[in-house]
């Protein structure tokens, strides 16, 4: 299996509702891509000051299915219209579980 971490940090013109509007894109993609076998995204908590600002993490039976969500057309036009506009740092990992 294959589990695919990624933190966010938005922009300082990021406002509260662009911020859930992205949430939202980024939560519709288990149904509007599909693959993973778990899927959790969210805003970080607020417990320590410097955290980026969201996580994603998504769980993957094989990198083959990994680089079909990466490469889905639906996937990169949520990054397109919700994430890089917003987005200030992106940090990510792919790794065996």
């Amino acid at each position: 299996m294959l589990r695919h971490v990624v933190l966010f940090t938005w922009s300082d013109d990021a406002d509260e509702e662009r911020r859930e509007q992205t949430l939202a894109a980024l939560r519709r993609l288990p149904e509007e891509v599909g693959g993973m076998t778990s899927f959790a995204v969210g805003p970080d908590a607020g417990l320590r000051e410097g955290n980026a600002h969201t996580a994603l993490v998504a769980d993957f039976p094989d990198v083959e299915a990994w680089r079909r969500y990466a490469d889905h057309p639906v996937h990169l036009q949520v990054i397109a219209d919700h994430v890089k506009p917003i987005l200030a740092a992106r940090s990510a990992v792919q790794y065996e579980v």
